[in-house]
């Protein structure tokens, strides 16, 4: 047949062929399924299959090539794993319970309590956890928390090798039992040579059990309708929740405020909170209306109702809110306000599509919430008070006072740096006038004196009271005040209109600014070194004390008169005074005072106190080297004329 055309009458039949079907691979034989060679196929073709034997297949898939040219190349050693990092996160976990002993009670007299025990293998320690019940009365939750337990008095602690199913171990004194443990735990023993034990059953505890029969004797009638212990226990925690606006703009100084409705599936019960913002202007009452059932048309009413005395119950009321009655971009009437719903949580979205159907919960778009916040402006300084003071005012509606820099007081408490000044000015009386500035380092105050000038036709005395001063052009958000580095010889200092500029300084500012020269610019160290190194050589100040301010001697003797006047002053009005002054620093009864008493008798008389000054009036008053005056003398100089 091979060659000719396939048409009718050049088809021969093979009359060999006996069989016509397909031939199986399968068979049955005994019942087994076994494998068999098909004789034939369609149209006599065999069907060939594998010659090879399963060990011929074996030595084929094992087979490893070699190498034509040289040795293969060896593979790096793996690279080192430190245990913490290679058993990071890997837990064993066991199941198991302890039986803790009820005293006192007829009806147990112990309960078990089941437990999970974690073993983490990163660091060998151990935690028990007991699984929360619910209203089970009890503490529970963590037991243990994760630290190596100790094993025994040895110092020895437990290992996961100690661990196994159906044994019992003991942590801190109590006996708990493990009866079976997690799929990872079991291979992770196995793996390691430890052959693991069969698991157990947690036993039930006798009590719950007792319950559990006695609840199961009882019988309950389910009633057909829904009746509220059913709604109790199904819609219980359950509430439904959508996001509303109050519109009153309709009214005079009404708005559009957002709002919470909330409606509790348990009683049927709603509740509106409001939401508010941070500086909104409102009292912080979050209730609007109280947690109740709300009546869809409160009015409807009989008018003979005496609503004056009597509340409205549900004989008058038939018909309340109810979840049917909520939708999304629908306007609700509850006692008179107009609410629009525009928005709901998750939970309220999925039952509403089990209840009721519904899949569109497309937000509806509320304009008129967002309202901007008036800026909050600075208020003009009146010059009253300082300028953190006035600021504070602004900050809070009660002002409170500016923080300090305790620190930076504790470190610079009685340091003040003095200079001598002249004003600056166009008016011909008021040239030549000179002041003392002294800056205090602990608060950055100012003090300005002005010494006492005889015939000069100007009271001296105080002229400015302790104050921070702020540069000319400075404003009140950022004020830049006068800082110790401005002070230079020669420097024009603006203070409240009033210039003044810098002639002298003290000794005690140039070993200041030598001690801290990182913080003083070279012009001012330069400037001061060339005016009061030039002179005499300083004394050295006392710490916390007046420092030496260079004057002329004509200045001071006017000083020191000034003092014996005010002295005498005194003793003339009351001259047992002066006498008790004196015997009040000598309370040793020596019969002498020195220089530190007779400072303080000047400060209490409010006189100048000035380092130079006193060693002049203590000159004039005695001739003791040591500077101790007697009664006698302290007497003799204040009549002297």
């Amino acid at each position: 047949m091979e060659g000719l055309p396939f048409l009718p009458g050049n088809s021969f039949r093979d009359p060999t062929q006996m069989k016509y079907h397909v031939s199986q691979t399968l068979g049955y034989k005994n019942g087994y399924a076994v494998q068999k060679r098909p004789e034939r196929g369609i149209g006599g073709s065999q069907l060939f299959y594998n010659n090879l034997s399963e060990g011929e297949l074996d030595d084929l898939a094992n087979f490893n090539p070699t190498l034509t040219y040289g040795q293969a190349k060896q593979a790096p050693p793996a690279a080192f794993i430190p245990a913490h990092v290679a058993w990071d996160k890997k837990v064993l976990k066991f199941n198991g319970y302890f039986k803790q002993t009820v005293h006192e009670s007829p009806d147990e007299y112990y309960r078990v309590r089941p437990v999970d025990i974690y073993y983490y293998l990163e660091d060998d320690s151990i935690a028990v956890i007991e699984p929360h019940v619910e209203n089970s009365g009890m503490p529970q939750g963590k037991l243990l928390k994760r630290q190596r337990l100790p094993k025994n008095d040895q110092g020895d602690t437990w290992h996961w090798k100690d661990i196994n199913l159906g044994i019992n171990v003991v942590f801190y004194g109590k006996t708990f039992h493990i009866t079976n443990c997690d799929k990872f735990t079991k291979d992770f023993l196995e793996s390691e040579g430890i052959q693991v034990n069969e698991a157990e059953y947690i036993p039930t505890d006798p009590y719950i059990q007792k319950r559990a029969d006695a609840v199961s004797l009882r019988t309950y009638t389910t009633q057909s309708a829904f009746d509220k212990l059913k709604q109790f226990k199904e819609l219980d925690r359950k509430v439904l929740r959508f996001y509303c606006v109050w519109d009153d703009r309709d009214n005079m100084y009404g708005e559009m405020r957002p709002f919470v409705l909330h409606y509790y599936l348990v009683d049927d019960t709603l509740e509106i909170r409001e939401v508010h913002s941070a500086n909104d202007g409102r009292d912080p009452f979050p209730v609007l209306i109280g947690r109740h059932k709300v009546p869809k048309d409160r009015f409807n009413v009989p008018p003979s109702f005496p609503a004056a005395v009597m509340e409205l119950s549900d004989q008058e009321i038939k018909e309340y809110l109810t979840p049917k009655d909520f939708q999304l971009g629908k306007t609700l009437q509850i006692y008179g306000r107009r609410f629009l719903l525009y928005d709901c949580d998750n939970f309220t979205k999925g039952f509403y599509y089990n209840h009721f159907g519904i899949t569109n919960f497309e937000p509806v778009e509320v304009k008129g919430l967002a309202k901007k916040l008036p800026k909050m402006e600075i208020a003009e300084y009146n010059n009253f008070g300082s300028i953190e003071d006035s600021l504070q005012s602004c900050n809070s509606l009660i002002p409170q006072p500016p923080k300090k820099d305790f620190i930076k007081m504790l470190e610079n408490d009685h340091k003040e740096l003095r200079f001598e000044a002249m004003m600056d000015t166009m008016r011909p009386e008021d040239r030549g006038r000179r002041f003392i500035i002294s800056y205090r380092l602990a608060d950055d105050m100012i003090t300005i004196y002005e010494p006492p000038v005889r015939n000069s036709g100007i009271i001296g005395g105080k002229f400015l009271e302790r104050t921070r001063v702020a540069k000319p052009g400075s404003t009140m958000e950022k004020p830049t005040y006068y800082g110790p580095q401005d002070f230079y010889i020669g420097a024009i200092i603006e203070i409240f209109r009033h210039r003044f500029v810098i002639t002298n300084a003290d000794a005690y500012v140039l070993n200041y600014i030598e001690d801290h020269k990182s913080q003083f610019p070279e012009q001012m160290y330069q400037s001061i070194k060339e005016k009061v190194g030039s002179g005499p050589e300083p004394k050295e100040a006392i710490k916390g004390g007046p420092m030496k301010v260079q004057r002329r001697p004509g200045d001071l003797e006017g000083m020191v008169h000034q003092v014996r006047s005010q002295l005498k002053k005194l003793a003339i009005t009351d001259k047992s005074r002066i006498d008790e002054m004196f015997l009040r620093y000598n309370s040793d009864r020596t019969g002498f005072i020195d220089l530190s008493n007779l400072r303080d008798i000047c400060k209490r008389l409010q006189l100048p106190i000035d380092q130079d000054v006193l060693e002049i009036v203590i000159r004039q008053i005695t001739e003791n080297p040591e500077g101790h005056i007697s009664l006698e003398e302290w007497r003799e100089f204040i009549e002297s004329t």
